[in-house]
């Protein structure tokens, strides 16, 4: 089977490939290309969002390319700041029209706090995520989207939705590198039948300068970002690695190794990475 067959199946049943192309920082006028190239190359899992102003050009590369929409997982994300059904809905239907998408195969909600208050206070905005998680669950309803999830969500914000709506989330999409492994909130979303998606898996570059990771790495005869996204694969999550470069699409597949569980062990027990420039990601307008 290759690497790009493989999924795992949601708690609605519908199969959510297990890697995926993430477009973060990639321009709306060179998106379309970086995601022609994905398709061809083999990717079957699209990972966009509205704050990454590149939703029209993702939907240009899925409608442009040679594979039939219904062998294409696309996602976006309903943006951080957006904590009502009103607007909800009308970013939904937003999305799908600069997508040039009669559905998408999910939506998440971006963050639950508004990305401004990330880390400087302690609303968590339980009402704002439900009425945007009833929009949410209308468009299912309506047939717009497939399936919904979220995405950095810590274990109250999970509950708030388990407890209190109809649609437990599908996935809980969370930042999981080397040197960032929260198996609390990982063993905590996948006891509750939510599937994990990993961002950010080689640290927002930070892994590539790190002497611990390279010389992992170079035992098992791969690149930094291999032995990165391996290691968020055997914990049995979504991977999601971002990038426009086809040479680094297909290398970002071959990962048909496998690491250690000593290595594993080793490995998850990194930590203090130096994010360097990208210290604020992914906080659009918060602080650390």
């Amino acid at each position: 089977m290759s690497i790009f067959d493989e999924t795992i199946t949601l708690n609605n049943g519908v199969k959510i490939p297990k890697l995926a192309l993430g477009v973060w920082e990639i321009p709306d006028d060179q998106v379309a290309d970086a995601v022609k190239s994905a398709l061809d190359i083999g990717y079957r899992h699209i990972d966009t969002a509205q704050a990454y102003n590149n939703e029209r050009g993702v939907g240009e590369g899925v409608s442009n390319s040679s594979v039939s929409r219904d062998q294409i997982f696309v996602n976006s994300k309903v943006a951080a700041e957006i904590k009502n059904y009103d607007e909800a809905k009308q970013s939904i239907d937003e999305t799908l029209n600069k997508m040039g998408l009669d559905y998408l195969d999910m939506m998440i909600i971006h963050n639950p706090q508004p990305w401004i208050e990330v880390n400087q206070g302690n609303d968590r905005h339980f009402e704002g995520n439900l009425e945007t998680w009833r929009a949410m669950e209308d468009a299912v309803k309506a047939g717009k989207l497939k399936t919904i999830g979220v995405s950095s969500f810590d274990k109250e914000d999970l509950d708030n939705l388990i407890k209190n709506s109809a649609t437990k989330p599908a996935v809980n999409q969370v930042q999981i590198h080397i040197g960032d492994t929260p198996m609390d909130i990982i063993k905590y979303s996948q006891a509750n039948d939510i599937a994990v998606e990993a961002f950010s898996p080689v640290a927002h570059g930070a892994a590539m300068n790190d002497e611990r990771i390279k010389k992992m790495a170079e035992k098992y005869h791969v690149s930094v970002p291999q032995l990165c996204i391996r290691y968020d694969w055997q914990l049995n999550v979504i991977v999601l690695p971002k990038s426009a470069n086809p040479e680094h699409m297909k290398s970002n597949a071959e990962i048909d190794f496998e690491i250690s569980a000593e290595d594993m062990n080793t490995l998850m027990k990194i930590d203090q990475m130096n994010y360097g420039t990208a210290s604020v990601y992914p906080v659009f307008g918060g602080k650390l």
